[in-house]
């Protein structure tokens, strides 16, 4: 490596994200480069948070039944009485298509209380299996057995009406909040379609989806994926080439991103790295193979990857992969809506979410999904794979790669709530600049949760 090499080797690892898309050969939109900086109101995220059951409690009640949340997928339910069911934090829903919208219902006779539907499916009307009480896909009562029996009952059947659900639908998915009294999914949204207005997720479909249990609250899952800093010790395959230090972070409101730069070693790694280094290490080329790519040493790796990337994603867009950035193609947007989801931007596929397992505050699900253009007919709806605590990444073949790096990320999460139940410190430290996404979401929950509980916990 020459002298110049080694320098913008160096500069490279330190150059962030807004400055470094700005030497690529196809441009990103102005809008999409700005930077959104943010101040955590602190560093330190209380323990308890992760560890307490009544802290869960709260969530379930002040974050839960309060806040809006992806549900599914409307090609989950394509047709009138399709329905699927949404679990959270020990309570269900039914997401069900109506003849006049998608809408969602408490899932629970108001009888006896039995769940009115115990797996996915399509039906004409919601009838419980216990005693024979029905409800209309409208919601309205339909049937009463001895209805002279239920006086109350037959004097207003009105107020018999399935408990409801507000409904909202962005990029073709369906988000659902209990709350009725809540904003409107676009105010809660804020700006964010506006990112995604390029990516066009209302054309795509679901190609693959897996849910795995693992055995930690829900937030330790998610905020492995919250930052780049990890990169070097929980992935070091991937330290010669993608950034870490160098890494956007933005917050907008309920939702904020983090972008890691491909093409750029971490900032500590302690080899210099050309730029046929990174690429071989971004291919999985081994010692002595060539590259199967076309790359001139007038190039960057970035570059090439850009190029290969577009020709990729030209079977599915045609000429429209002509109007796509590098950084697009190449780089990891991780966007984050408050509080669980993570559909990634640019031309990837992956989405994230992260939910409790059931009424559980020490085990969650963890699911991925990879959200895929198509052309033409649409393919059909992947089925999901589940996988058990003790079950691997790689039982689910259709992740591809990723499941490996899934595995490498799933291994600290349960060593995290080992960790944090036996230490001694009441709070965890989060870094001022790269880890701002875990602060920016503990400042919310401390406006949604804590600060709604009459400060029973902080």
């Amino acid at each position: 490596m020459t002298t110049s090499e080694r320098i913008e080797d160096r500069a490279k690892r330190t150059t962030l994200w807004y400055d470094l898309v700005l030497d690529d050969e196809r441009p990103l939109p102005e809008y999409l480069r700005e930077r959104v900086p943010y101040h955590a109101k602190s560093q330190q995220v209380p323990v308890h948070r992760y560890t307490s059951r009544e802290w869960h409690l709260l969530e379930r009640e002040h974050l839960w039944r309060k806040v809006w949340q992806m549900a599914c997928r409307e090609e989950h339910i394509p047709e009138v009485g399709s329905y699927v069911l949404y679990d959270i934090a020990g309570d269900s829903y039914l997401i069900v298509r109506t003849r006049e919208r998608i809408k969602a219902y408490v899932n629970a006779c108001l009888h006896r209380g039995r769940a009115l539907k115990d797996y996915d499916g399509r039906c004409s009307e919601f009838r419980c299996s216990f005693h024979g009480f029905t409800w209309r896909l409208d919601g309205t009562l339909r049937h009463t057995p001895a209805p002279a029996e239920f006086p109350e009952i037959e004097a207003d059947r009105d107020a018999w009406h399935l408990p409801e659900a507000k409904v909202g639908v962005w990029g073709g998915f369906v988000f659902i909040n209990p709350d009725p009294d809540a904003e409107p999914l676009e105010d809660f949204l804020g700006t964010m379609p506006e990112h995604f207005a390029r990516w066009d997720f209302e054309h795509r479909y679901l190609q693959a989806h897996v849910a795995k249990k693992i055995r930690c609250n829900w937030k330790i899952a998610q905020e492995a994926f919250d930052e780049g800093l990890h990169l070097g010790a929980t992935h070091p395959q991937s330290a010669p080439y993608v950034g870490d230090a160098n890494a956007a972070v933005d917050v907008y409101g309920n939702y904020a991103r983090q972008i890691s730069p491909s093409g750029t070693p971490i900032e500590d790694l302690p080899v210099d790295a050309t730029e046929t280094d990174i690429l071989k290490r971004m291919l999985d080329v081994r010692e002595g193979e060539d590259l199967p790519i076309p790359f001139s040493q007038r190039s960057t790796a970035r570059d090439a990857m850009a190029r290969a990337g577009r020709e990729r994603w030209r079977q599915a867009l045609g000429d429209e992969a002509d109007d796509i950035s590098d950084a697009e193609l190449v780089d990891h947007w991780n966007y984050i809506v408050f509080p669980n989801f993570h559909p990634w931007g640019g031309y990837n596929r992956i989405i994230y979410r992260f939910r409790p397992n059931g009424d559980r505050h020490d085990e969650s699900i963890f699911e991925v999904m990879f959200l895929t253009p198509y052309r033409g007919e649409k393919p059909p709806t992947a089925e999901v794979t589940h996988l058990d605590f003790e079950d691997s990444w790689t039982k689910a073949p259709e992740l591809q790669t990723l499941g490996l790096v899934m595995e490498q990320d799933t291994f600290n999460m349960e060593a995290v709530q080992r960790g944090l139940e036996t230490t001694r410190r009441p709070y965890v430290i989060a870094s001022t600049a790269q880890e701002g996404i875990l602060t920016w979401r503990h400042d919310l929950l401390s406006t949604w949760v804590a600060d709604q509980s009459g400060g029973m916990l902080s």
